[in-house]
This record gives C-alpha cells, structure tokens and sequence, in this order.
C-alpha cells in the first residue's frame, strides 16, 4: 500500500501537519512567557513602590505595567471618554485627559469614571495611579470629582495559548484522520494514484 501512496498530495500533508503540530508547540512556548509575564505583573501590582512614568515608548512601558507612577500634567491637550467600569463593577464611562507631560512628551490620564458624559473641569497639575495598558495612567485617587474607576488587574488579561495549541494538534490530527480516509477511498475504489 505504501507504494500506492500520492507521493505529492501526501509530501504536502505531512508538510502542513508538521507546520501545525510546530504552530502548537510554540503556543505552548508562548504560555510559558505569558505565565512569566503575568507574575510580573501580579508582584507590580502588589508593590506600593512608585516609578517615574515611563513614556509612550511600549519598550519602556512594558515592564512597569500594573505599577504605581505618578506624573505631572502641565497642560490638558484635550478631554474625551472610554467605556469602562467603576471600582464596584459598573459599566460606564472612564474620562480621560491627554496631558502635555513637564519636562516634554505626553500621557494619557484616566481621570476618574461617570455614568454619563461628562466634561470636567480639570486644568492638570500632579497625578499618582497605576500604569495600566495603553498606556495610561489611571489617577488613584480620582480626580476632578469623579467616581473610582475599577483597577487595572493583570487577572484580567487571558492566558489562552493552551486552547489555541490544542486547537492545532487537533487540526493536524484531522487533517491526517481526513487524508488517510481519503487515500483509503481511492485505492479500495481500484484507482491509480497520480
């Protein structure tokens, strides 16, 4: 039977079958930084230590998300809104303010969070918070009035890389299971293979 096989068709399956099992091995690597990552996070987190706002450079960002920082807004380039949650789980709206930073560059401040729009009256000045993704600075204590937005929490960024490399294994197993069929069929049907 083996010398019955599609040479071709069958060098092209087991070329994708071997690209999808390496596709879930490295979904496999790839949980293994994100657990590192998140334990990062979830000791930033944890610490009451406060760093220098880092920048929008994500270079710089990267390691110091989840921290406390503080930064100071010389100037409110402008005011807008995001969806977001209160501190007691709420949906709403997180009020936002891109700030021109002392010394130069920007950041963005999450002020504080409000059922409905609204546009408060803050003109800048000293922020302390924690650095969540964007990034952003979301201000602990609130400011201008606002309620407490919820806290960045790193719990909240999913680690899914070990569904998707089951999900692979499972495309090359199908995808074998699918093919051997297939061969089966052709020769019990008494058809040459091309």
């Amino acid at each position: 039977m083996i010398a019955r096989l599609p040479v071709i068709p069958t060098i092209v399956v087991l070329i994708a079958v071997g690209v999808m099992i390496r596709l879930g091995l490295w979904q496999m690597d790839r949980m293994q930084e994100k657990e590192a990552m998140l334990a990062r996070y979830e000791q930033a987190a944890g610490s009451s230590e406060s760093f220098k706002w880092p920048g929008s450079d994500p270079e710089a960002v990267a390691p110091l998300l989840f921290a406390r920082s503080d930064l100071t807004c010389e100037k409110v380039e402008g005011l807008s809104s995001i969806a977001g949650k209160n501190a007691q789980g709420e949906s709403g709206l997180s009020i936002t303010a891109q700030c021109r930073l002392a010394g130069g560059g920007e950041g963005l401040v999450v002020l504080g969070w409000s059922r409905s729009p609204v546009t408060p009256d803050w003109k800048g000045g000293n922020v302390a918070g924690i650095i969540a993704p964007g990034p952003r600075l979301v201000a602990d204590p609130p400011l201008a009035g606002l309620e407490a937005n919820a806290q960045p929490d790193p719990r909240d960024i999913p680690n899914n890389h070990w569904s998707y490399a089951v999900q692979w294994f499972l495309f090359a197993g199908v995808a074998l299971v699918i093919y051997a069929l297939a061969v089966r069929k052709r020769l019990a049907g008494g058809g040459e293979p091309s």
